[in-house]
């Protein structure tokens, strides 16, 4: 009958010496010692990852900010969606609130500070994060969109980059034009976001569905201009959609952070039918006793 110890070395393999030959050696979950390859840096989640095999998968989740989630490797980081999900959602937010014209204020100055330090650096560090864990469609996005911000910063910085008053000297529709052909590359932009996200939830969808509309009317409001003022009613609109996406973003927010943790209740994301997890679900359907009545 065999021993306690040589049970151990059948499952665990002999003992080996970390220090020996000079290699460096692992120990990964299962307590088994292997070689650490030069480029391997203890588990680097920016290994290559063979996301072709099932085992990898996970269900689509907007609090990942991933419409098809592949596990990571070995994450050793907290989820950086919620943080990017929260930058964006708060500049959006206020920023939608002037263009819906909310208690008169016709001017997007305030959202200026906002945009170069939370809706923008905050959540280009976001993106950078995702970047780390592994998640292309989270640091595209989020990367993406805080340089959007950003650049949405520059453009209205009053005295400082001079853009919209540079383009304003040749004439009020030269900005109101420009601006509008930058609004609708970011619509096209979220367009191709969002055929990526037709897999996966339906609160994940809507973000981008009600982004990208945003996007569209505010490209159209101000290419739609009379010379001297952007179309208003497409400028309301697109506040409208963008207020939408705002709270949508905070609620695929707290889908990432609430957990058994730190909440009564999980927030519903509500998956596709057609999805990987609700083709899942109807499979578990038991019908039998349907089809006994």
């Amino acid at each position: 009958m065999a021993t306690a110890q040589e049970h151990n070395n059948v499952v665990r393999g002999p003992s080996v010496d970390k220090e020996s030959n000079g290699i460096d050696y692992a120990t990964n979950g299962t307590g088994t010692a292997h070689q650490r390859k030069p480029y391997d840096y203890g588990g680097n989640p920016l290994a290559h990852v063979a996301t072709n095999d099932p085992e990898l998968r996970l269900a689509a989740f907007g609090g990942e900010f991933q419409p098809g989630l592949y596990r990571p490797p070995n994450r050793k980081f907290a989820n950086p969606a919620p943080l990017g999900l929260s930058a964006f959602a708060l500049t959006t937010f206020v920023l939608s609130l002037i263009n819906v014209n909310t208690r008169g204020i016709g001017s997007p100055s305030i959202v200026v500070a906002i945009a170069y330090g939370y809706g923008g650096l905050v959540q280009l560090l976001a993106g950078m994060w995702e970047m780390a864990v592994g998640n292309t469609f989270g640091a595209t996005a989020l990367s993406s969109y805080g340089g959007f911000w950003i650049s949405f910063a520059i453009i209205l910085t009053p005295g400082g980059f001079q853009i919209e008053s540079g383009l304003a000297t040749i004439s009020e529709a030269t900005f109101l034009n420009s601006f509008g052909l930058y609004l609708m590359g970011w619509f096209i932009f979220t367009f191709l976001l969002l055929i990526c996200t037709l897999r996966s939830t339906v609160a994940f969808f809507s973000l981008f569905f009600t982004l990208d509309l945003a996007f569209l009317m505010l490209g159209i409001g101000y290419l739609q201009n009379d010379g001297a003022h952007p179309q208003g009613g497409c400028i309301v609109a697109g506040g409208a959609f963008g207020l939408m996406a705002a709270f949508l973003a905070w609620y695929n927010a707290l889908a990432g952070i609430a957990d058994s943790s730190n909440s009564f209740f999980v927030i519903p994301v509500a998956h596709f039918p057609w999805s990987d997890k609700g083709r899942e679900r109807r499979d578990k359907v038991d019908n039998s006793a349907h089809r006994a009545a």
